[in-house]
């Protein structure tokens, strides 16, 4: 019975958890470069100090953070926030936040996503009306209840979505 041992055991549940680690790793970095750039890697600033918190709060390591605010002060490359929003099954609003150094790749790759699923941009305010911009994001003030099989669509969308390293964050208005 080969490859049936403890440490194969271990290195597979290891390499999965890692995977995930790093992909919640990945996000909040390009979150701290950003704040960094907004406010020139002055720590004392409100929208860096979220940042590093909400990376401390993940167990992010203290040298991660550093590297990216020397980098963001450092290197002339710019990350620009974008918002995109959507109708997604069952006619839920979609609000989805990015984070990208090249603009056009990402608006794709939203794009692609979005046809994958049957969905597709909309303009802009069609679907922030029925949220509410708040310190900690965008929170519904109108929900629409789903049926089952439109929740049930909604939630490869939403992963989807969210499996891309340039989302931040999905949100939406379903209930």
């Amino acid at each position: 019975m080969s490859g049936h041992n403890k440490w194969s055991k271990i290195k597979h549940k290891k390499a999965a958890s890692d995977a995930k680690k790093s992909k919640v790793f990945t996000k909040l970095v390009r979150f701290i470069t950003v704040e960094a750039k907004k406010c020139g890697g002055n720590l004392q600033s409100p929208g860096l100090a979220l940042a590093i918190q909400k990376g401390k709060e993940v167990n992010m390591p203290a040298d991660t953070i550093e590297r990216a605010v020397k980098k963001a002060s450092t290197d002339p490359g710019t990350m620009e926030a974008m918002l995109y929003e959507a109708y997604g099954p069952g006619g839920v609003a979609v609000i989805i936040d990015v984070l990208a150094e090249n603009k056009n790749r990402a608006a794709q790759e939203v794009r692609a996503i979005l046809s994958r699923h049957g969905s597709a941009l909309a303009g802009v305010g069609a679907a922030s009306w029925a949220f509410e911009k708040t310190h900690d994001g965008w929170v519904p003030h109108t929900t629409v209840d789903l049926s089952d099989e439109d929740l049930a669509a909604l939630e490869p969308f939403v992963d989807d979505l969210e499996d891309n390293d340039d989302v931040q964050t999905v949100y939406t208005n379903a209930n």
